[in-house]
């Protein structure tokens, strides 16, 4: 756009029809564009770009189909080719794409890591993990964030979805804060995008939680909570070919709270069941 130098240098005394001639445009076009240098479109493109900014912010994974997804929810209805246009302009990426010429790098951790490998505690709701893993069905992948206490290895809270957004993450954290109604608890994840959204992190911070993060490519970071996931893969998810993500769901919903909590007996709670252990501790407790 070159018309704002026209109406500098017509302020310095050279004459627009000058300029004008030089850049190769007309007196009329640069005269059009100074009675409303800002077009309805630009608005409306500026407006686009705020919103589009907002959703990324609150689930960075998402993509420029995503956000035109979303954009009706804002008050904004825009095709999706002029999202794309906007988005690319804007660099607003998925932090899953694969951009050509650019080697992004896990992103920077949000909390300190409170952890530090120290997978255990002494009562219950002091330690959280938290992770998500996927599944395919023949309708597609099926997402499942659980966070589990550290002191009885039970699944305080999950969310199941079709699709891995920060929303996930955050329901999941909802669903043990509503169960445990929790104090001052760590909450311990890796640096996916999910734990480090701003959603995430303001739902940590108004219900008193703490978070911790791990450090990028240490593998054994999380391993308790990847523990149950290799668990629930070898007995739930790898048994066979789910047809649809309702059959999953209700197949992984099951064995959590059936067979998982209830009859899963382990070494490291003394052989019982992560009920079991909670309700003795909670015996001895009122003793």
């Amino acid at each position: 756009m070159m018309f704002p130098l026209v109406r500098d240098l017509a302020a310095d005394g050279i004459p627009v029809a000058v300029t004008c001639r030089v850049l190769g445009f007309s007196r009329q076009a640069f005269y059009k564009w100074n009675t409303d240098p800002v077009s309805r479109r630009d608005w409306d493109d500026a407006h686009l770009i705020n919103a589009a900014l907002d959703i990324h912010a609150g689930d960075p994974e998402f993509g420029y189909r995503f956000i035109a997804d979303e954009l009706p929810a804002h008050g904004i209805v825009a095709g999706e080719n002029r999202v794309h246009r906007l988005c690319s302009q804007q660099r607003i990426f998925s932090v899953f794409a694969k951009k050509r010429g650019l080697h992004r790098r896990s992103g920077p951790p949000v909390h300190d890591d409170l952890v530090r490998r120290q997978f255990t505690a002494q009562q219950p709701d002091r330690l959280w993990l938290t992770d998500i893993t996927e599944h395919w069905t023949d309708e597609g992948k099926l997402y499942l964030c659980a966070i589990k206490d550290c002191f009885s290895t039970r699944i305080v809270g999950y969310s199941i979805a079709d699709r891995m957004t920060a929303d996930l993450a955050c329901s999941a954290l909802r669903n043990a804060i509503a169960l445990r109604d929790p104090d001052g608890t760590v909450v311990h994840s890796d640096r996916g995008s999910q734990f480090r959204s701003g959603m995430f992190v303001e739902l940590l911070g108004c219900n008193g939680l703490q978070g911790s993060m791990g450090k990028v490519g240490a593998c054994g970071d999380n391993a308790a909570m990847e523990s149950f996931f290799a668990l629930l893969q070898r007995n739930v998810l790898d048994r066979r070919r789910w047809s649809s993500r309702e059959e999953l769901r209700l197949a992984i919903v099951g064995w959590i709270e059936t067979t998982y909590h209830r009859r899963r007996r382990q070494r490291g709670l003394g052989r019982l069941t992560p009920i079991e252990y909670e309700t003795l501790h909670q015996t001895a407790q009122a003793a």
